[in-house]
């Protein structure tokens, strides 16, 4: 599935990047408003672009991995899960999730440097106002997990970094600290988990909501701990100095800036469509991922 779908019981209401949103309809044909659909497509996103090749099967990977999770943060953190009763069609992909407020905050938190904390390491010595040790590399494991927020744009916008204090002034200091503190917690249990069945997890983004009413603490949302939303490294290859091989979609990132693509990130055109062997790799990376963490076959 790359798109949306007419869906019995169903109104379609948004389309995200990977995700299509439905409101379930009760039977007198008024919407359930505490309660959403989300639908993972096959779609891919890199540099703030959606690409108009499809990875077969992600979906279907993000929404299983996400809810196995789900359940292995429990204890941590509530999440928006209601129930995994979705028609056929979407079946495996599909969830039915409480409707949240969701923070205008993405929540990151890295444990080992790398991408774009790297690159502003190098020009300031900190990430997104984080002052690390000197003499990191390309890889490095930090001394602990730290907060490094974004702002959340628009599709087809970048995501800015944003200063403890921005994420302040946004959310409130006690809202602040509780997400960076489960953001980082988070990508702790995740590594404690993922270490043991020989992966790392260098870095993840989070989404939390709350209540529309304003009742309850905050909920984690979306998917979580993905090779969409984190970067998955095997543990045994891991060599700090040098670009980490992934289990993610670093495929598609490789191969979009390399000679073989003709694409420029800076040119402000659309990427080409993917090779099929770009692919088949993603796609097999994604499974593995998958396979590896929960100890299940796709």
């Amino acid at each position: 599935m790359t798109s949306s779908v007419e869906l019995e019981g169903f109104r379609h209401v948004y389309s995200g990047k990977v995700r299509e949103l439905y409101a379930p309809v009760g039977a007198d044909g008024e919407v359930v408003e505490d309660r959403i659909m989300l639908v993972a497509s096959d779609r891919v996103s890199a540099y703030d672009w959606v690409l108009d090749t499809p990875i077969p099967d992600k979906g279907a990977v993000l929404t299983r991995l996400s809810l196995w999770w789900f359940d292995q943060l429990a204890d941590l953190v509530p999440n928006h899960v209601v129930s995994t009763d979705v028609p056929a069609v979407v079946a495996g992909r599909a969830v039915i999730v409480r409707k949240l407020e969701m923070l205008k905050v993405e929540a990151i938190a890295r444990a080992y440097l790398t991408g774009g904390g790297l690159e502003e390491y190098r020009a300031k010595g900190s990430v997104c106002g984080v002052p690390l040790p000197p003499g990191l590399e390309d890889g490095s494991k930090l001394p602990e997990p730290v907060f490094t927020p974004t702002t959340k744009a628009p599709v087809g916008e970048h995501d800015l970094p944003m200063s403890p204090a921005e994420v302040d002034d946004l959310l409130g200091a006690e809202v602040a600290a509780e997400v960076s503190r489960l953001t980082r917690a988070i990508l702790a249990r995740g590594n404690e988990i993922a270490a043991a069945r020989g992966i790392l997890i260098a870095d993840t983004k989070v989404e939390f909501g709350r209540s529309a009413d304003g009742s309850g603490g905050l909920v984690l949302g979306d998917e979580v701990l993905t090779p969409d939303s984190s970067r998955f490294w095997p543990a045994a290859a891991w060599q700090p100095g040098r670009t980490q091989p992934s289990y993610d979609k670093q495929f598609v990132r490789d191969w979009l800036t390399s000679p073989q693509s003709g694409w420029s990130k800076s040119s402000g055109e659309a990427p080409p469509p993917l090779p099929e062997r770009v692919v088949e790799q993603t796609r097999a990376k994604y499974i593995e991922a998958y396979e590896l963490l929960t100890g299940e076959s796709f």
